[in-house]
């Protein structure tokens, strides 16, 4: 899995059958309610899986469908996702789910197989406390500089670095 992030809540994907190119709809985690990743207060970033199937985007559109055709012009596009392929199969989650990686694509009823990619997985990486305490002084005098990071009590109200 070297270099290839999970895929959470907020993730952000598009549909190469968009009349819209740049159109995109936001992943919903549907399936499970246990497993976070990148979100050490375990309350945004669920991982998502295969099991994320049916409606289970925000908006459940990518504006207009070509595979659609409707006169002139297309018809709506409403995402219903079927399948996902290449998710990360070395782990299964207590929903029986596969976690999606940055690389798995979807498969939606009105379109090809493997036609929503994954745009961004939706991790952000934040600075804790920890992350500050476990690294080496040299490297925090240059990611800080003119602060005194052996007082971590000082910088978190310097600082936006979640305690």
């Amino acid at each position: 899995m070297a270099e290839k992030h999970y895929v959470v809540q907020g993730a952000t994907c598009q549909c190469k059958l968009s009349k819209d190119t740049s159109a995109t709809d936001i992943l919903q985690v549907k399936t499970q309610s246990k497993h976070y990743a990148n979100d050490k207060d375990g309350a945004d970033k669920l991982i998502a899986t295969d099991k994320e199937i049916g409606q289970t985007f925000k908006k459940n559109t990518f504006g207009q469908c070509k595979n659609q055709p409707a006169g002139s012009d297309f018809l709506p596009c409403m995402v219903q996702i079927t399948k996902w392929s290449d998710p990360y199969d070395k782990v299964t989650l207590s929903n029986q789910g596969k976690p999606l990686l940055e690389t798995s694509k979807a498969s939606c009823a009105m379109g090809t197989p493997d036609s929503i990619i994954i745009k961004d997985h939706g991790q952000v990486a934040e600075v804790s406390k920890k992350n500050v305490e476990n690294t080496d002084s040299e490297v925090n005098a240059q990611l800080f500089p003119g602060i005194d990071v052996s007082n971590l009590e000082r910088i978190n109200t310097q600082l936006p670095i979640k305690a």
